[in-house]
C-alpha cells in the first residue's frame, strides 16, 4: 500500500490545526489505499522518507527562516535520502530509483513566511522531489478557509499517492 508522510512542528494551536487539517486531508474517505504516516519532525526518520510515497511537510516561520525542527529534520537525513548539490552548492534535484516523490507544504507565520516557504523549497529541491501542490501559507489565525486549504491539500497528496 502506497504511503504518504506526513512531516511536521506543530508547536501552537494555530499549527496544529492546520497540522490536524492535513492529516484529516489525507485519511478522507473518498481516498482508498494509502497509509499515513504522522512524524513530528524531530522523530522523522531517513527510513521514513524513503519509505514514502509522497511526502507533506508543515512548520512554523521563524525570524525568516523555517522551524528549527524541520531545518534538523533536513540536516540530519538529506544526504541518506538522495539529497544532491551541484559544484557551486546549489540544489541538484538528488535522485531515487522510484522517481521524483510528490511532496505539498504548509507553512505558518504571525507576520512573514515568505523566508521559511524558500528554505523548505531550496532544500527540497535538492532532494529527490517534485512539489505536486501549492504552497499554503497561513498568515495569523487560522480560519475556515486556512482549514478547508489544510484539508485540500492532505487530500491531494493522499490522491497522488493512492492505488
Amino acid at each position: 500500500m502506497p504511503t504518504l508522510l506526513v512531516v511536521h512542528h506543530s508547536p501552537t494551536p494555530s499549527v496544529q490545526t492546520l497540522t490536524t487539517g492535513v492529516i484529516a486531508g489525507a485519511n478522507d474517505d473518498a481516498i482508498e489505499g494509502v497509509d499515513v504516516v504522522v512524524r513530528e519532525a524531530l522523530a522523522a526518520t531517513a527510513d521514513d522518507v524513503l519509505a514514502a510515497d509522497g511526502i507533506v511537510l508543515g512548520c512554523t516561520a521563524n525570524f525568516g527562516y523555517m522551524s528549527g525542527a524541520m531545518n534538523h529534520f533536513f540536516d540530519s537525513l538529506f544526504l541518506e535520502v538522495g539529497g544532491a548539490l551541484s559544484d557551486d552548492g546549489s540544489a541538484a534535484g538528488g535522485t531515487s530509483p522510484g522517481g521524483r516523490v510528490p511532496f505539498g507544504v504548509w507553512v505558518h507565520g504571525r507576520y512573514d513566511t515568505a523566508g521559511a516557504v524558500r528554505s523548505v523549497l531550496a532544500i527540497a529541491g535538492a532532494l529527490p522531489w517534485r512539489q505536486a501542490a501549492g504552497v499554503l501559507e497561513v498568515l495569523g489565525e487560522v480560519d475556515a478557509d486556512a482549514r478547508a486549504a489544510a484539508h485540500e491539500l492532505g487530500a491531494t497528496l493522499a490522491a497522488l499517492v493512492a492505488d
